[in-house]
């Protein structure tokens, strides 16, 4: 499959065109995100199915393993094919519970760039998101002095394009104040749309937007109703939950995640459904 026929279509990422739909890595790792996967050679299949279907975006983090969904790019990915974009994230590790302790230091953050690039084993990170806040979500206070270390790692040449995830529309405004990014990575879905503003206003100055979590949240009342819409047009709650976020928005960058190929494909198919003026109208009304 080319990446043209991926639903979504593409979206110019800095100096690059990625295809909407991409790929979120996390699931490739163990259980809770910690050690390496129960299936190795299904994990590193994964990936190349990613690549083989024309998916240009791959999510990851030295934090998920730690090391290993990292790793197992590499191993099945490299030499990495022409176009493709690989953003990672920062900010927080992992403890020997699986906790992800924040780790926002200006040396914090250089040893975990430093061993992205290293793990991955590229000279130039493609993106890096500052991650802030906590498991939580959004917390208020200024993200400066970590966005500031990653300015001076990309002025280093270590690191592309910057981005930032876990933020507050106020902490969005902080970071454009200090340099250009080039997506938010947020929590955002059918029933939790507290970005609905930061979007719109993403969207008009040409940054995306990524969402976490693209079924998370869901009250069983919610999810009856996805499921009611799911079912008359004959397909998933997550097909349409999918569906709905690339039509929600043009600056949206689906990073579904799965460590099943045929989970993937069925990922691809289902976001690429087409949602009616009613269809949207009703599942607006999940949010409210």
């Amino acid at each position: 499959m080319s990446n043209a026929s991926l639903p979504g279509g593409r979206w110019k990422l800095g100096d690059s065109t990625v295809t909407r739909f991409g790929y979120g890595a996390m699931q490739l790792a163990g259980p809770w995100v910690m050690g390496p996967p129960a299936d190795h050679a299904g994990a590193v299949a994964v990936l190349r199915e990613v690549v083989e279907l024309g998916i240009t975006h791959i999510d990851t983090s030295g934090a998920y393993g730690p090391r290993v969904t990292n790793e197992l790019i590499r191993e099945a990915l490299q030499p990495y094919p022409e176009g493709l974009f690989i953003a990672t994230k920062v900010g927080a590790v992992r403890d020997t519970q699986g906790g992800w302790p924040v780790a926002r230091r200006p040396e914090d953050l250089r040893k975990q760039v430093h061993e992205d690039l290293e793990v991955l084993g590229v000279e130039t990170l493609d993106l890096v998101n500052m991650r802030m806040g906590n498991a939580e979500g959004p917390q208020p206070g200024s993200l400066a002095e970590a966005f500031g270390t990653l300015v001076e790692l990309q002025q280093e040449g270590l690191i592309r394009h910057l981005g930032i995830s876990n933020v507050t529309a106020e902490q969005v405004a902080e970071a454009q104040a200090i340099a250009p990014i080039v997506g938010v990575q947020n929590m955002y879905n059918l029933t939790h749309r507290y970005d609905d503003k930061l979007i719109d206003r993403l969207a008009a100055e040409n940054i995306a937007y990524v969402p976490f979590f693209p079924l998370g949240g869901f009250s069983p009342l919610q999810s009856e109703a996805l499921s009611a819409v799911a079912a008359r047009l004959q397909s998933t709650p997550m097909s349409v939950a999918l569906a709905w976020l690339l039509q929600r928005s043009p600056n949206i960058l689906l990073i579904a995640g799965t460590s099943k190929v045929a989970h993937l494909r069925d990922n691809v198919a289902g976001a690429g459904l087409s949602l009616s003026a009613e269809d949207l109208a009703e599942l607006d009304r999940i949010s409210r």
